[in-house]
């Protein structure tokens, strides 16, 4: 993590079942320190201007306001709070809206424990950060619609790393983009060494919101 101090969260959920069970659950970390909860998203901006947390656990179902709105002016109002969205919706639309408005991770709330605790320390770190059924969400998305600006040159990455970036951000594992492209799963492995150092991002889910963000696969 960024120091030894604790990890401060903000949790938004309109739902105190919910809203109790982030807690208990959460406080618990020894790296954690639940800063305050909010459970409308204008209730939300507010604790956050007060409490300034690096992760806010943001529903999306609020009343009034909404979470990608409220997302959308935390990026603006608290730029140093990472929001991570957590819950029941996984449908693509709602993911790709989260991630516009400035979402660094998206989580369903069936996820285990374990896996939110490395959602929250991933995006804390300035990583992204997706729970699997929402990286198929994502994958199936790439497939069924048209691709968009595909000759659009990416800053330095050269034509294969441009390919293999594609094809990691579609959801093929290594192997498979090895088979596509005739090449050893060393290579694809160099690939995205290369590909990662040159973007400065470090995990698969940061590649996907990149190309997302940068246009370079049309998904609406």
């Amino acid at each position: 993590m960024r120091s030894q101090s604790k990890v401060k969260i903000l949790l938004v959920d309109d739902h105190p079942i919910v809203l109790a069970g982030l807690r208990n659950s959460l406080s618990s970390h020894p790296q954690f320190k639940i800063v305050a909860e909010a459970s409308d998203g204008t209730e939300a901006l507010q604790k956050a201007r007060e409490t300034n947390p690096d992760v806010v656990l943001m529903d999306i179902g609020l009343p009034g306001l909404s979470g990608i709105e409220a997302t959308r002016a935390l990026r603006k109002e608290v730029p140093k709070a990472s929001v991570l969205a957590l819950t029941v919706h996984n449908n693509s639309e709602y993911v790709l809206e989260m991630i516009r408005a400035g979402a660094k991770g998206y989580v369903l709330k069936n996820t285990s424990p374990s896996e939110l605790t490395q959602a929250i320390v991933a995006v804390y770190r300035g990583d992204s950060f997706f729970s699997p059924g929402i990286s198929r969400v994502l994958a199936n998305e790439f497939k069924a619609r048209p691709q968009g600006k595909k000759n659009v040159p990416i800053s330095g990455l050269t034509p294969r790393e441009e390919e293999v970036l594609r094809l990691i951000a579609e959801g093929h594992r290594n192997k498979e983009i090895a088979k596509r492209l005739s090449i050893s799963v060393r290579t694809v492995e160099t690939h995205r060494e290369q590909i990662m150092r040159k973007l400065d991002i470090h995990n698969a889910a940061g590649l996907t919101k990149y190309v997302i963000a940068k246009g370079i696969v049309k998904l609406e």
